[in-house]
């Protein structure tokens, strides 16, 4: 109890409360902007922690990408363009429920069950930290592999489209993450003698470009649709309780699926949105009603992102590995503020890592009331004219682009990008595959190239290992649904 009276001691302290506050508010505008992640905000701020105290330094990377992980999903709901890569799994669904004229709903679904996911996320950090690390560390790159593999095979699982589309717009995606020299072989592939392709296409250019572009050439193309009613937003939090108690099983299992994705290294919220969406489909009683504005999905996969959010410190704070790019960056700041990550961390600076536990309650309770306020601003965007709102999605775009690496040729890739997702979508291939093969293409391979190195060509400790077992089942099973549902319409066509 000294330790944990200690620690609320530290965050007590005025500059540590003010760290919070405003890397919160900073944190929820820079994720409500399209192509502005939560890892660029956070990478931002590292330049702001020198100047501050070791436990304020660390308060404002939790604060920032807790709120820029929920807040990617505001334009997601409400322009259908995913502020982060986590919110492309269900953007979709959520803009699908705004277009049936409850889109504070769909918001409040993402503020509520972010909130509690966060919640419960840094109750497993507290309590299954070192289980979960040991865990962790049983995961070779074989297990990496299959893991990869079967967050891929998600796309088929939640495309709405004919799942031989989604698999072949997911090979495309694969095919784009194969350009560029970061490969285990380190030989530049389908560069074509430009320089700026070396470094292979970056995910958020693309990601903005397909969603967010394609969106304003489709406004362009067509018609403008009937406005939605013209009307104050509702309660953002009216009827969470009832879904809450609803939906048990959903965030149970979101809980559960990011904290386990969390923990494992170079995973992430990404990986944990899709995993869980999908899951929440296949396991519904009402798998017909996604795609159209059912709740189901997002309370899942909400609840998922942000658990694996608290969980992905786990590895980071008992070993110094990272658990994704925020907390790659977050064991920069505490090498650099004299908290290095290891055991010992646990016993000699044990108040340091309550405090860590109290800013993470702290942050994901803050979330719900400068939740709603970003909500009610951003609330203002339903009610402009598209042609006013069209160009400033456009530079927002260009922007979030350029920033992502200050260089003109990744305002090119989001154009190109943007052509590229709006005929796809024009001939029912989803677009979501697509990105999904470019992010987790990069892994796929080099896991594999990896394993193959260290067992000598021979395939056989893919399949030999228990839990490389489980998730080659579980990849093959999700890989062979779509020719099961197939082969199920056949017959029921010639039995009719």
């Amino acid at each position: 109890m000294d330790t944990f009276y200690e620690a609320l001691r530290l965050v007590a302290q005025p500059d540590v409360l003010i760290a919070i506050l405003l890397a919160s508010i900073y944190g929820l505008v820079v994720g409500s902007l399209p192509g502005l992640s939560a890892t660029m905000a956070t990478a931002l701020l590292v330049p702001i922690t020198f100047y501050l105290s070791p436990i304020a330094a660390i308060a404002t990377i939790i604060a920032a990408s807790a709120m820029a992980i929920f807040s990617g999903d505001i334009p997601g709901c409400l322009l259908r363009i995913p502020g982060t890569p986590a919110s492309a799994a269900y953007t979709d669904e959520a803009y699908a429920m705004t277009r049936k004229g409850q889109p504070e709903l769909a918001l409040g679904i993402c503020l509520w069950f972010s909130a509690i996911g966060g919640i419960m996320g840094t109750v497993s950090l507290i309590v299954l930290a070192p289980p979960l690390a040991e865990m962790a560390l049983q995961f070779s790159t074989y297990e990496y592999f299959w893991l990869a593999l079967l967050g891929l095979m998600c796309s088929t699982l939640v495309a709405r489209s004919s799942p031989i589309k989604a698999i072949a717009s997911m090979l495309i995606g694969l095919l784009i993450a194969c350009i560029g020299m970061e490969n285990p072989a380190g030989t530049p592939r389908f560069t074509f003698g430009l320089t700026d392709l070396l470094g292979g296409i970056e995910p958020i250019p693309a990601l903005v470009g397909v969603f967010a572009l394609s969106e304003v050439m489709r406004a362009m193309a067509t018609a403008e649709p009937p406005r939605l009613p013209r009307r104050r937003f509702g309660s953002i939090l009216k009827g969470m309780w009832a879904l809450t108690l609803r939906y048990p099983r959903p965030q149970v299992r979101g809980n559960i699926v990011g904290i386990i994705i969390g923990v494992l290294p170079g995973a992430g919220a990404d990986m944990a949105a899709w995993v869980s969406y999908a899951m929440s489909k296949r396991l519904s009683k009402e798998p017909e009603k996604f795609g159209s504005g059912h709740p189901e999905g997002l309370i899942e996969a909400g609840a998922s992102n942000n658990a694996s959010l608290a969980s992905g410190w786990v590895p980071s704070l008992l070993f110094g590995i990272p658990g994704d790019t925020i907390t790659a960056i977050a064991i920069g700041v505490l090498f650099m503020k004299g908290l290095n990550p290891g055991p010992t961390l646990f016993t000699d600076k044990a108040s340091s890592m309550y405090a860590l536990y109290i800013i993470f309650i702290i942050a994901n309770i803050l979330m719900i009331p400068l939740g709603i306020a970003m909500i009610r601003i951003a609330s203002f965007v339903l009610r402009a004219p598209r042609a006013a709102i069209m160009p400033v999605i456009v530079l927002l775009c260009a922007v979030g682009s350029f920033a992502t690496g200050n260089n003109l040729f990744l305002v090119v890739t989001l154009a190109g990008f943007g052509v590229i997702g709006y005929v796809m979508e024009r001939n029912g291939f989803p677009v979501a595959a697509l990105v999904l093969g470019i992010i987790m293409g990069t892994m796929v391979e080099q896991n594999f190239v990896t394993s193959l190195i260290k067992s000598d060509g021979s395939i056989w400790p893919f399949f030999s290992r228990p839990v490389a077992a489980v998730l080659a089942a579980l990849t093959f099973a999700a890989l062979l649904w779509p020719v099961f549902v197939w082969l199920s319409r056949l017959r029921w066509r010639r039995a009719a």
